[in-house]
């Protein structure tokens, strides 16, 4: 399988299991009596009696979504419309940190567009979670969920594993000693590398913090020297390397599972990072058992054997030949991601140390600007 840039990764993502969490803290009327409110047990009801009671309910779900650009969840919405064709959802794309402000800003003037919130600004669910502001809901197959993929009480779950490092034109690097970050400031690649803005996406700094520490100040200001074409979305990179406008893209998502014609770089020994995609329902969502429907639907075995990359967040689906499960890599540091998000303090020095090395970040938001209540 092919890998992908960020912007068809998370589009194929999304839709194959990095989502939103639906639920209700009670059960809907004619719920099974094996099914309890807020941190019982798992749903039980299927896919298609929760389409039937979400058609009750209304039909309508507004997810916001974070990404890179507008189209980058159309592949999640025509999957969704293909299988539950009666439910007009909504989906909005922007960067998290902005999403994130947005949602708090309708709290506070009581203007909530969205039902979903699935964004990579992973402190803001712990911090919704002890405001009270999501509901605690655990799909079909929660405890299959890596138990470090989800809320224990289910106030927010992981439905997709997305893994960043950089990738190159396998062709265009040749030999056969695969590349390494510390292979990316030789002189040879000077002029021949895209990245995205490690200080404009916190997934991307926390990439360029691992090579930092584990590299050194010397290697940041080498790699400064190599004419990057910085960009913002981290979809912009993989856009480079696939369109043949680069070699190597630096800071993006991709795919492990073949190195034709790109090969995404997660060698042992060398870091690379990923996480879980964390989704909520929030608790004033009007439209929360489509919400559910669209949970149950994204954590279902069929979507998650589905992965694009081969990774899923449940512990009983097998990833392809030559992969293991992402919390199996200890390069990819799954653990730390969460603790570097929850220290904002630590990330506005790394933000503004690497503005140093690299400029100001340069260029409007490829979602575009959104206004405070898209979606309406």
């Amino acid at each position: 399988m092919p890998t992908f840039s960020r912007r068809h990764v998370l589009a194929t993502s999304a839709a194959l299991g990095v989502g939103a969490l639906g639920a209700t803290a009670t059960p809907a009327t004619g719920a099974p009596a094996g099914y309890r409110g807020a941190g019982g047990r798992e749903e039980t009801r299927t896919l298609d009696e929760l389409y039937q009671a979400a058609l009750v309910e209304g039909g309508k779900l507004v997810v916001y979504a974070g990404g890179d650009t507008p189209t980058q969840q159309d592949a999640t919405k025509a999957a969704f419309k293909d299988r539950f064709p009666e439910i007009d959802l909504t989906l909005i794309v922007d960067y998290s940190k902005y999403h994130d402000v947005r949602v708090d800003n309708q709290f506070a003037t009581d203007t909530l567009v969205t039902d979903v919130v699935q964004f990579q600004t992973l402190q803001d669910f712990d911090r919704w979670k002890q405001q009270g502001r999501l509901l605690h809901y655990k799909p079909a197959g929660f405890s299959k969920v890596y138990d470090k993929f989800k809320d224990p009480q289910g106030a927010w779950v992981a439905t997709g594993a997305l893994a960043f490092s950089f990738m190159y034109d396998t062709a265009t690097v040749g030999g056969t000693t695969p590349l390494t970050p510390r292979d990316l400031v030789d002189p040879k690649w000077k002029g021949k590398i895209a990245s995205a803005y490690p200080h404009d996406d916190d997934a991307v700094l926390y990439l360029f913090s691992l090579y930092a520490q584990k590299y050194g100040w010397d290697w940041v200001a080498k790699f400064a020297e190599q004419d990057v074409r910085f960009g913002r979305g981290s979809n912009s990179p993989g856009d480079a390397v696939f369109g043949g406008q680069k070699a190597i893209g630096v800071g993006t998502a991709g795919s492990a599972v073949s190195t034709s014609p790109v090969t995404f770089a997660i060698g042992a020994g060398h870091p690379f990072m990923a996480w879980g995609q964390r989704a909520a329902i929030l608790k004033q969502a009007r439209n929360s058992t489509a919400a559910k429907l669209f949970l149950n639907w994204q954590l279902s075995a069929e979507m998650q054997n589905g992965s694009f990359n081969g990774w899923s967040v449940r512990t009983d689906v097998t990833p392809p030949a030559g992969l293991k499960p992402i919390w199996e890599y200890p390069n990819a540091h799954v653990d730390g991601f969460p603790r570097f998000m929850a220290d904002r303090a630590a990330v506005e020095r790394w933000k503004q140390t690497f503005a140093l090395y690299f400029g100001e970040v340069k260029g409007d938001p490829t979602p575009g600007w959104l206004g405070l209540h898209p979606g309406v």
